[in-house]
Formats: structure tokens, C-alpha cells, sequence
């Protein structure tokens, strides 16, 4: 196993001929969604430079750290995240693999049970399915398996969820597949600062991550803070953050959703209605603690996700909220989520299918009895 992973594996072909028309777009640093407020002075970093500047500091701090996948090295990365790494700690570390992800992916959890701390890159979590065997399997069972004899300590990360114009075989968000998985933590960034302290907090983990991060926020800057800058800056893994408070209606997002939560809470106040964002981070662990508080002072809650609605993160929300503050609702919880269908490639079918920001907003006015009927 460690022949394999001391030497630069070669190969041709890659997936990007699928992928790179929206991959030069957001190359030009094309900005979605809308950013959190911070003092006009707070240093802005893009979601791409965050993912490399944890990855670096890592990589520095622990010789065991390892970044493998497609295009990683030679290519700097499909969007540009590993740029610099294979120049910096040579191919031993940064490994180019071939378009093969069930072997890859298993060569990467055989190396953590050995102890090295591999950071192993899907081009998409769509060509993850390729091997999620070792991903369940191999990576989140071991620990139980081994009456805890056994870490994995591997990070899976990559592009999660819709793009723009790649069609339904690559545009599926799969958070709620791997939060179902025992073993496992999920993580899904939304902000620059989320993304360097979630990523650092995923490679220091003893336990398998995934790490799902949206290709439309790469481009987007965010206002750092000089704390997220500082090598030793670490975000707690299960924790959610209050992004916007307010005392009318919750509502709950994650990844590029966020945005959207924003503003939808920015159009929302011109109305009278203050609404408390909550970015979840986290998905697995779920941070019920900080859901149920805001839920049990605004009384009424919005959860708001890309991925389909059957079984999907929202409902696991929803499901908290019965158990243990039912009796604070004031209104039926309103669940919005991508349309129960594979995703249409036709531009204006796409946006249909998935949520947008007015959703958002006639979801939180019905919680709010602003709205009579649904539209």
C-alpha cells in the first residue's frame, strides 16, 4: 500500500470536458448569493483560497496529511483548490490518481488505517457513488467494527449539490445520503471562514468526514476575520452558527442555501418580519441544541435545502422540532427543498427545480400568517 502512495501515479483523460464550462465561469470569480455584513476594513478571501490555505497549513503541520485525486497535482486541482501543493510538498503527498474512484478512494482509507491523514478529492460527489463502498464500508464502520482499535482519519471532499447546466447524473446534493450513515461526519461550508475552519477541523478529526463543498460559492469572496487567519484556527465540528438573529421565524440552511436565507431575511425585515438564520455547518453531527433554542423563541421555523425533500435534512430538522419543542410552534413547519425529480439540463427547468430566494420568503410569511396560501 505504501508503494502505491510513495509514487506519482500518472493518467490521462479526466472528467473535466463534463465540468469545465462551469468550471471557467467561476474561474473569473462570478459572485452568488449575498455576504455576511463585517467592518468595511476585514481582509476578503474567496472560498477557493480558504480550501487551499487549509489544506497548505495543514499539510505543513502533519507529514501525515496527504492530498490524492484526480487532477490534484499536475493540474493544480479541477477548480484551482490544490493550486500550488504539488510544487510545494511534491508527488509523495499530492497525488495525481487515474479515473478511478472506487480504487483511489479505498487506497485512501487503506493508507488511514495505517495512520496518514489522506485528504481525498472527488471532482464531484456525484463520481463519489464510484466508491462508496469504502466510504461506508471501510471508513465509517471500521472504528465500530475494531472495538475502536482502528481510526480513519480521511476527509472525502469536493463539489456537492447543483452547478449550472451539468444535468441530473452531476448535479445532486447528497448530504442527507452520508448524514444517514452512522460513523461518519458531514460537513457542508458556506463562507470563506467556515470553509479554512471546517476543513482544518475535518483533517485533525480521528474519524472519516465528508466535506461537501458548492462549486458556485468557490469565486465568491467573504470578509475574513484576523482570528480565521491564524494557522492554529479551528471551527468546532457540531456546532451551527446564528448567522442572523431575529425573533419571528427561524429559518435553517446550509451551504450556498445560506445565501439564499440572507436574503430572503433581508426582504423579509423591510416587511415587518425578523427572521434568525441559522447556517448548520454541521449536518452530521446535527446541532439540535442551537435549532430547538431559536426555535423555542421565535416559534415558527423554515428549513431550507437544495437536496430532495423525501428523507432529506430538512425532515430530520423537522422530526427534532416535534420531539422535543412541539409545544413552542406556533405554525406547521415549513420544509423547502429541491423538486422531487432528477435535475432538468434546460437553464430556465433547473432554476424551477431547485429553491430560490422568493420560496424562502412565501415560506416564512405563511409561518407567519402573512400569506394565506401556499403558492
Amino acid at each position: 500500500m505504501f508503494g502505491i502512495l510513495r509514487r506519482k501515479i500518472g493518467f490521462g483523460g479526466s472528467h473535466a470536458s463534463i465540468l469545465r464550462p462551469s468550471m471557467e465561469r467561476l474561474q473569473h470569480g462570478v459572485i452568488y448569493g449575498m455576504s455576511r455584513n463585517y467592518a468595511a476594513a476585514a481582509k476578503q478571501m474567496t472560498v477557493r483560497n480558504a480550501l487551499n490555505s487549509a489544506l497548505d497549513e495543514e499539510l505543513s503541520a502533519d507529514p501525515n496529511v496527504l492530498v490524492m485525486g484526480e487532477e490534484v497535482g499536475e493540474y493544480q486541482g479541477a477548480y484551482k483548490i490544490t493550486k500550488g501543493l504539488l510544487e510545494k510538498y511534491g508527488p509523495l503527498r499530492i497525488l495525481d490518481t487515474p479515473i478511478t474512484e472506487a480504487g483511489f478512494t479505498g487506497i485512501g482509507v487503506g493508507a488511514a488505517y495505517y495512520g496518514l491523514r489522506p485528504v481525498v478529492e472527488f471532482m464531484t460527489f456525484n463520481f463519489a457513488l464510484q466508491g462508496i463502498d469504502h466510504i461506508i464500508n471501510s471508513a465509517a464502520k471500521t472504528y465500530y467494527m475494531s472495538s475502536g482499535t482502528i481510526s480513519v482519519p480521511i476527509v472525502f471532499r469536493g463539489p456537492n449539490g447543483a452547478a449550472a447546466g451539468v444535468g441530473a447524473q452531476h448535479s445532486q446534493c447528497f448530504a442527507a445520503w452520508y448524514a444517514h450513515c452512522p460513523g461518519l461526519k458531514v460537513l457542508a461550508p458556506y463562507s470563506s471562514e467556515d470553509s479554512r475552519g471546517l476543513l482544518k477541523a475535518a483533517i485533525r478529526d480521528p474519524d472519516p468526514v465528508i466535506f461537501l463543498e458548492n462549486e458556485l460559492l468557490y469565486g465568491e469572496s467573504f470578509p475574513v476575520s484576523a482570528e480565521a487567519l491564524d494557522s492554529s484556527f479551528c471551527l468546532p465540528i457540531g456546532k451551527a452558527k446564528i448567522e442572523r438573529e431575529g425573533v419571528q421565524v427561524t429559518i435553517t440552511a446550509f451551504s450556498k442555501m445560506v445565501g439564499y436565507a440572507l436574503q430572503a431575511a433581508e426582504i423579509l425585515s423591510k416587511e415587518g418580519i425578523s427572521a434568525e438564520v441559522i447556517n448548520l455547518l454541521s449536518i452530521r453531527p446535527l446541532d439540535r441544541t442551537t435549532i430547538n433554542a431559536s426555535v423555542r423563541k421565535t416559534n415558527r421555523l423554515v428549513t431550507v435545502e437544495e437536496g430532495f425533500p423525501q428523507h432529506g435534512v430538512g425532515a430530520e430538522i423537522c422530526t427534532s422540532i416535534m420531539e422535543e419543542s412541539f409545544e413552542y410552534l406556533d405554525a406547521p413547519v415549513e420544509r423547502i427543498a429541491g423538486a422531487d425529480i432528477p435535475m432538468p439540463y434546460a437553464a430556465n427547468l433547473e432554476k424551477n427545480a431547485l429553491p430560490q430566494v422568493d420560496d424562502i420568503v412565501r415560506a416564512a410569511k405563511r409561518a407567519c400568517y402573512r400569506s394565506a396560501a401556499a403558492s
